[in-house]
């Protein structure tokens, strides 16, 4: 395909190794979002090393799911290509599919630390949308996950966008949704409410992990539509029929679903997909505050079940909270004097 790239998605070349500008953000996503994680860690004691370990084992199991996620909707383009399959630098990758293998790999990483799940999810999830707010840029760099069609002056005029954004959204001479940017402010409103939202003594433990995926997946399914390059399945026309009703109000503010290849199917996978995680998100919350199991909050301390009581004295806390130190109480008979005076 011949596109207008403006921007060399090679950052530079080191012999015959080309390191790309996609490769470059999303390690740079990943390491910010490390940081914001570590930070508020240190709230509850947890030590850093716990989650640079968890990132060093998170990166990886989310590549590989992202990238098995995508290839198995899209195999018809790699049977015959199978090599292809690892060039991830070409893009080609599902962030349903990362989420799924980083949670797969949290989890069991979580409980061999001794640590519950729920609760270092929840100081993640800020963590996650940073990693997607910067992720995107690599998109926008390869120039892919655009939306469809629109005018020049949509851009310039009405969104108010820098030219080297309306430029890059110039493929083969037709202008397109940034879709990319789109999710990525979406990502940055969704991390503002996070870290409001986890301040708040009514939140109970796994409920800001769920409220993640909650705000990520209504932005998801707006915008999904919006994009023509979306994994499709075929379903039953009444699923096709209701995803296109619910997607309706933007159609009323004047934007079109970009197009989608019939040979994929009718509905796109990842609107169907955000739709599923906000009803069972809700459901989890719902349910847990009904039956009484979300007695724990989000400000509890958090404890590794393998963290002995001589690592609890050595670093001085207990349960992730600072021992009080109790003042020694004055001698008795100096009080005595004090009251004679």
């Amino acid at each position: 395909m011949d596109t207008l790239l403006l921007l060399n998605p090679i950052a530079f070349s080191i012999g015959a190794l080309k390191v790309h500008w996609y490769g470059l953000i999303l390690g740079a996503a990943a390491l910010i979002g490390l940081l914001l994680v570590i930070r508020e860690g240190k709230r509850y004691n947890i030590p850093q090393e716990v989650f640079m370990d968890m990132v060093l084992l998170g990166v990886p199991s989310a590549i590989i799911g992202a990238r098995i996620y995508y290839v198995a909707f899209k195999w018809e383009d790699y049977k015959d290509n199978f090599w292809d399959v690892f060039k991830i630098w070409n893009g080609g990758i599902a962030i349903y599919g990362a989420l799924i293998g980083a949670i797969i790999c949290a989890v069991i990483f979580f409980r061999r630390k001794g640590y519950n799940f729920w609760r270092m999810a929840d100081i993640c999830a800020p963590g996650l949308l940073v990693g997607q707010l910067i992720g995107r840029w690599g998109n926008f760099v390869n120039q892919e996950a655009y939306g469809g069609p629109v005018e020049e002056s949509f851009l310039r005029d009405k969104l108010h966008l820098p030219d080297f954004i309306v430029n890059q959204m110039n493929v083969e001479g037709v202008f397109h949704h940034p879709a990319f940017l789109y999710e990525s402010m979406w990502s940055l409103v969704g991390l503002v409410l996070l870290l409001v939202l986890r301040r708040q003594k009514f939140l109970r433990s796994g409920e800001l992990f769920m409220s993640y995926f909650i705000w990520y997946s209504i932005g998801r399914f707006f915008i999904e539509a919006l994009r023509t390059d979306s994994l499709g399945f075929q379903a039953p026309q009444w699923v096709a029929s209701l995803v296109n009703g619910l997607w309706s109000p933007m159609t009323a503010m004047g934007f079109e679903q970009g197009y989608l290849d019939p040979a994929y199917g009718n509905v796109r996978i990842s609107q169907l997909l955000a739709i599923g995680i906000i009803i069972v998100a809700v459901v989890f919350i719902v349910v847990r505050r009904v039956t009484g199991k979300a007695d724990v909050r989000y400000s509890d301390p958090i404890v590794s079940s393998k963290v002995t009581s001589d690592d609890m004295e050595h670093t001085g806390t207990v349960a992730g909270k600072e021992n009080k130190v109790t003042p020694p109480a004055k001698d008795e008979s100096k009080q005595v004097d004090d009251k004679k005076e």
